[in-house]
């Protein structure tokens, strides 16, 4: 039997450059920050986003795309601003 979906996010991503790949990420989290320009968010930019969702994957890497995605589009506010305020505490600039 021959699955080769357990082979992680390098067999599953393999089909996207790395540069479409990045332009996906951007893509979404651009989506998201229009999202969140809608909710009084002026301030927030792609790169935040990223910063944010990718942040929990400092320590195992990159996950599947499909996980990639679902993190950003799943992101709430709350959540950020949290993420936000304890980087603030770690010194972080943005």
């Amino acid at each position: 039997m021959n699955d080769e979906h357990d082979n992680g996010s390098d067999e599953e991503n393999k089909g996207l450059s790395d540069l479409e790949l990045n332009e996906t990420i951007e893509n979404l989290c651009l989506s998201k920050v229009e999202e969140f320009n809608l909710l009084g968010y002026e301030h927030v930019t792609g790169k935040d986003i990223w910063d944010c969702v990718s942040d929990k994957y400092r320590k195992t890497g990159l996950p599947p795309l499909h996980q990639i995605v679902n993190d950003i589009l799943s992101l709430k506010s709350t959540a950020f601003m949290n993420w936000m305020t304890i980087s603030m505490y770690k010194g972080v600039q943005f």
